[in-house]
């Protein structure tokens, strides 16, 4: 019964957006105190939403799947619950990542407008770092190693060379960090916007 209560439960705040992840045994906490809602898909692809009497009813034939057994009864592991008061999101902001700056670019060269890999692709400062270029979300693009290499040291006027889209700040994204070894639910697929952050990116940056 302890491991089930390890396990792995989506929150979703008032406005069913996905705000963080926690334990069944937290998850079970709020369902019986009134403070959140199990959510579950139906077959026609709607979601139900029970308090802890009704899940406690649904789960009276858990029979094989992950429950817990009380004295007096059994009731099953929720994967997702909705919060009833908290309507808010965390405020944070997308870091400034190598893996960020491709997601933004879309993999694709900000000079010819090619797509690649993100193995044939280099970090570029528009104004060069030489000319005081700032590392930033707006001097920071991908280009390929050809167009890379013909750009040189040089600012993109003077290579004769047109960025495809002015570089910006990406706006935030309402997402859930998971820990890269946590599996993923199917259930909460619908709510997630799986999002892995790498190390942010400093002056260092070639």
């Amino acid at each position: 019964m302890s491991a089930f209560l390890n396990q792995p439960v989506l929150v979703l705040n008032r406005l069913w957006q996905a705000v963080n992840v926690c334990s069944a045994r937290r998850a079970l906490t709020l369902l019986f105190e009134g403070r959140a809602q199990v959510v579950v898909e139906s077959e026609d692809g709607s979601f139900q939403t029970y308090s802890f009497t009704e899940w406690r009813h649904f789960s009276s034939n858990c029979d094989g799947e992950a429950c817990v057994h009380t004295v007096s009864f059994r009731i099953r592991i929720p994967q997702v619950i909705l919060l009833l008061m908290f309507d808010r999101l965390p405020k944070k902001e997308v870091k400034f990542t190598r893996h960020n700056i491709f997601e933004r670019d879309k993999n694709t060269c900000q000079y010819c407008g090619r797509v690649f890999d993100r193995k044939d692709l280099n970090l570029d400062h528009v104004i060069p770092r030489d000319r005081g270029g700032p590392t930033t979300w707006e001097n920071i693009v991908c280009s390929c190693i050809e167009c890379n290499t013909r750009k040189a040291n040089r600012t993109p006027q003077e290579a004769g060379m047109h960025l495809i889209r002015k570089p910006k700040r990406p706006r935030w994204r309402p997402f859930v960090q998971v820990n890269l070894g946590l599996q993923l639910q199917e259930s909460w697929k619908h709510f997630i916007d799986l999002a892995y952050w790498n190390v942010e990116l400093g002056e260092e940056l070639d």
